[in-house]
């Protein structure tokens, strides 16, 4: 057999000068855009009295000044204010953290208390509970200021105004949800010498479909209200339901029928399983919607499309109890969900065909969600594990650009946008939805992309002060009337004198993601 020998032609130059090196150098994976990831950055743990509790909602202050403040209430009626910016030792357990966070706690009902809302600055916050009242507390001196009466079943949710903290809607498990103005109080006072405060006005049996109707008394429970949400446009009303996932919408100044409704499926029928929907969410802008279902979905709708049903549904948790909640990032960039079998799941919104990020570390089911709305990609969950645990979103933005890459860039820009780009030697950053979310304070530095650009919004200058939104704007174009007559934000053409609120803050045309 012939001897085969190696000629310098079967060596490529390439090969020989990666001989010729002193060391190699793994290259890193190339990190284009947006790159994240979650760490656990606390775990603290719900007890009283040396006996662990159920947490079952959170919520961070809505201020920057109190944004590191988590309020967390639980199954047995407790408050509990925890300073969520404390490090604490690898070594130490969540019973030793919770000591070291605590800022304080106290007992606000006689039962268990299901949603919390931070209202006035937050120096006010209002629970709701198990026992069929609300109640509305002073934090600095933990007393109550009022309790809200009116409701035959255990209060669900709550929700405060968008710009008049004083009116609150609230959803419950006696089927109804009920408006209340806080300045409105009752010269009667209760056994303890609270004041009472009675609702302005509300609708009974707001969910309860036809097939609910059919049932035997027993399941009278399925008509509950999980969840309200009071809209941006200032005047309408989101409600959700136990008994399925139809979403409706009511103008507040005229709650004698529905302005419309939607759902995942419209050509649902008898025959098919009804799913209750267990939570609503919105953004800081008030355009997009979470509603998550008890199909193992949470869908994301447009609220200037309500009637073209969701935009889309993201899957992989697991919902089996109404305690599972999701909610959007205030710059609906994320959307977070718990889940019955102990994960937390988090997805992007603009690629719900990815994977979900997946927040490992609760043994328990993982129930209520929060986002910080000052610290971009903060967010806390609570379990059935006895422990309320916060997270960071880690974000890698690439800056650095080749050479060809700046090249290929200059080639399809104007002229003068050429200019400032190889003054900059490739580094030019105009005000973008990158650096909009950069915060004032250095201890929370965070850029965050913004997948979704919301329409222009018309506003006077007098409604400056009260809409903010951390998006840029683009030019909208013109909705046509059938659209606009649809959508529950219009609220069916309002009068000239209440058009500025409602049309020059939704004014925008249909989009798609």
């Amino acid at each position: 057999m012939p001897l085969v020998m190696d000629t310098p032609s079967s060596h490529s130059l390439f090969s020989h000068v990666a001989s010729r090196e002193l060391f190699q150098v793994r290259k890193r994976a190339r990190m284009d855009g947006f790159v994240s990831g979650f760490n656990q950055t606390g775990v603290v743990a719900l007890y009283h009295n040396a006996e662990h509790t159920i947490p079952l909602s959170l919520s961070f202050c809505n201020t920057s000044k109190f944004a590191h403040i988590l309020a967390v209430s639980d199954e047995d009626g407790y408050v509990s204010l925890f300073n969520s910016r404390c490090k604490f030792s690898d070594t130490a357990s969540s019973e030793e953290n919770a000591e070291e966070a605590m800022i304080c706690n106290w007992l606000s009902h006689q039962n268990a208390v299901f949603d919390i809302c931070w209202i006035k600055e937050d120096t006010q916050i209002l629970t709701a509970s198990g026992d069929q009242t609300i109640k509305l507390w002073d934090v600095q001196e933990r007393k109550c200021l009022g309790v809200l009466t009116g409701h035959t079943g255990s209060v669900k949710s709550l929700c405060s105004h968008p710009t008049n903290s004083d009116i609150i809607v609230s959803g419950s498990r006696d089927g109804s949800f009920r408006i209340w103005d806080l300045r409105c109080k009752s010269t009667a006072r209760s056994r303890r010498g609270e004041v009472n405060i009675c609702s302005m006005g509300g609708v009974k049996g707001a969910h309860i479909s036809s097939h609910a109707k059919r049932t035997r008394r027993g399941k009278a429970a399925s008509m509950s209200i999980t969840s309200v949400l009071s809209l941006k446009d200032q005047v309408s009303i989101a409600t959700a339901g136990a008994v399925d996932s139809v979403l409706k919408f009511w103008d507040t100044r005229n709650l004698k029928s529905i302005v419309t409704q939607t759902c995942p499926c419209p050509q649902t029928t008898d025959k098919k399983r009804l799913h209750g929907i267990s939570s609503l969410s919105q953004d800081d802008s008030g355009l997009f919607l979470s509603a998550s279902c008890m199909d193992n979905r949470v869908y994301l709708y447009d609220t200037l499309q309500i009637d073209k049903g969701p935009l889309q549904s993201f899957s992989g948790c697991r919902i089996e109890s109404f305690f599972v909640k999701a909610a959007i990032s205030p710059d609906a960039s994320n959307i977070v969900c718990g889940s019955s079998n102990g994960n937390a799941y988090v997805w992007k919104v603009d690629k719900p065909q990815d994977d979900p990020t997946i927040l490992k570390s609760h043994d328990g089911e993982v129930t209520a969600v929060n986002w910080c709305s000052s610290e971009i990609g903060k967010l806390a969950t609570c379990s059935d594990d006895f422990t309320v645990r916060t997270w960071k979103k880690n974000s890698y933005v690439s800056r650095t650009q080749c050479a060809s890459a700046i090249r290929r860039r200059v080639m399809a820009m104007p002229s003068v946008e050429c200019k400032m780009l190889l003054i900059n030697n490739g580094k030019k950053y105009p005000n973008t939805a990158e650096d909009a979310f950069i915060s004032d304070d250095a201890q929370h530095l965070i850029v965050s992309p913004t997948p979704i650009t919301p329409p222009k919004r018309n506003i006077s200058e007098d409604q400056t002060n009260q809409l903010s939104s951390g998006f840029d704007l683009t030019e909208s174009s013109e909705k046509t009337p059938e659209s606009a007559l649809k959508s529950p934000l219009s609220v069916l053409n309002p009068p000239s004198s209440l058009k500025r609120t409602i049309r020059d803050y939704f004014l925008a045309s249909p989009r798609t993601m």
